[in-house]
Parts: C-alpha cells; structure tokens; sequence
C-alpha cells in the first residue's frame, strides 16, 4: 500500500476513485475523481465476509476506479489503535482481491464531522470526507 502513489504516471490524465470508511459492521463508499476533485458519497455496504467483498467487486466494476483510498482511524493524539489494524488489514484484502493501488487516509473524525453536519447517510458521506481529504493531501 502507498500513501504517495498519486504521483505515479498514468495513462490517463484524470483519475478515478472510490472510497471506503472502513467498519467492522457498515462500509461507506464514495466515488470521485482528480478532474474538479469532487467527491460523491455511493451508499453503505452493511455485509460482511465475502458478501462485503462481493459487493465492493460489484462496485469497482461499475466505477473503474484506478485506485482506492481506505481511511485509517487513530486516536485523537495520533496512536493507533485496534481499529487502525482492522482497516489497515482491509486495505491489504482490497489490494490482494484487486489488483488495485489502495492509499490509507488518516481519517480521524470524520465520522464525527458528518453526523454533526446531519448526513443522512454518514458512512457514506464520511468516505467522501476522506477522497476529499486524500485530494487535498495530494495536489
């Protein structure tokens, strides 16, 4: 996994993404891509096991994203956590079952930051706080 890949040269000159807000029970997904680097939250893949990934494979195949962004949560002073291991974990099945490039995203907070802004569906809206976090970080 890359946290710097965005760099990498590409074949295309806009590239696309989806984007995961990792939980042990709910996934959100968003899309977006680097052209105006807007963000669209997708929906919330409430499965597990190989469903889950059922559901992603179905996903990618309607998206054909050239990369995935996995948010990573920490601690509020930076320290990892049990979570943190789980979607670090995540990321490493996203890349063995796609093939895909996956880029981890500290994403402390946002889940915290959509409910407040009153999403509807704040997993989903949480994994588009992450692209766009993703974007900024790498512009």
């Amino acid at each position: 996994m890359n946290g710097t890949a965005m760099g990498e040269s590409s074949s295309r000159a806009v590239r696309s993404f989806l984007a995961f807000d990792y939980g042990t029970r709910r996934v959100g997904v968003a899309t977006g891509n680097t052209l105006m680097r807007l963000t669209q939250p997708l929906r919330t893949l409430a499965l597990e096991g190989d469903a889950r990934f059922k559901a992603i494979e179905a996903l990618i195949r309607e998206w054909t994203p050239d990369g995935l962004v996995i948010g990573v949560p920490f601690h509020p002073d930076g320290a990892a956590h049990d979570n943190t291991a789980r979607a670090r974990k995540f990321g490493r099945q996203l890349h063995a079952r796609f093939g895909l490039p996956v880029h981890e995203v500290d994403e402390r907070y946002t889940t915290v930051d959509v409910e407040a802004a009153g999403a509807r569906d704040a997993d989903s809206a949480a994994a588009a706080l992450i692209l766009e976090q993703f974007f900024r970080e790498h512009e």
